[in-house]
């Protein structure tokens, strides 16, 4: 305040608030304004945030494994699809898709088989663990779900748009096993290098009513780790399409 040439006062009256207001600030140094009002005020002094009040500035900062957690949305179709295009377009080295059918990233995604065979040539992996169509586990599903568009029906459009991918380029997919399945079912898992959506599916509830998780890697043994790690055991159990 004294560099700024600002009395408590001068001070109040540049940002909106009572003298005493700003008396107290000084007054008490374990004491934190409102956002607004620490904005303000900082901008009046030329100062940043962290010089004045660094507990604030502490307590937006995630340091635990909380915060590999980029964003959370009540519903996966809250998610935009220009993250879900970003996180494609971004990634280098690996596109791991382990949703039980797939089939919204067909819609929502322009041009998505010809994007995925960009990525492929361009030397990126691309997986698909699906759900095996004519297994008991999506008949189960299917009879819980009760909608028009089955879910064995979404998992043969996936393996349509997979086969225009073309022999060459074929991404790898496989379906997850009878033993995995209601694990798989259960719980969506999209990986993009670092970055993870993840979708646990609740009750009766189909994907894109159920909650979505964006996760990035912020080092070993975190949600991201412990995500992907669960997805790679389905993977590995997994039984290989056909061509």
């Amino acid at each position: 305040m004294s560099d700024a040439q600002l009395s408590p006062r001068r001070l109040a009256a540049r940002i909106g608030v009572a003298p005493k207001t700003v008396e107290r600030w000084l007054a008490d140094a374990e004491l934190v304004p409102h956002a607004r009002n620490r904005i303000d005020a900082c901008q009046a002094l030329k100062v940043d945030e962290q010089m004045i009040w660094p507990k604030a500035v502490q307590a937006r900062v995630k340091s635990g494994h909380d915060r590999e957690l980029v964003q959370a949305y009540p519903y996966r179709s809250a998610c935009p699809s220009t993250v879900w295009g970003e996180l494609i377009e971004g990634a280098a080295e690996e596109i791991y898709l382990a949703g039980f059918t797939n089939y919204f990233l067909w819609l929502e995604q322009p041009a998505f088989v010809e994007t995925l065979r960009r990525k492929i040539d361009s030397g990126c992996r691309v997986r698909f663990l699906l759900g095996d169509p004519d297994g008991e586990v999506t008949r189960q599903r299917e009879a819980v779900e009760d909608v028009a568009l089955s879910v064995s029906t979404r998992v043969r459009i996936t393996l349509e748009h997979l086969g225009r991918l073309g022999v060459a380029s074929r991404a790898e997919a496989r379906f997850s096993n009878h033993e995995d399945a209601v694990n798989h079912v259960s719980l969506s898992v999209f990986r993009f290098d670092q970055d993870a959506l993840v979708t646990p599916h609740l009750a009766r509830l189909v994907g894109h009513d159920s909650p979505l998780l964006h996760l990035r890697r912020q080092g070993d043994g975190g949600m991201f780790d412990r995500f992907t790690e669960h997805a790679e055991e389905l993977w590995s159990r997994g039984v290989p399409v056909s061509e």
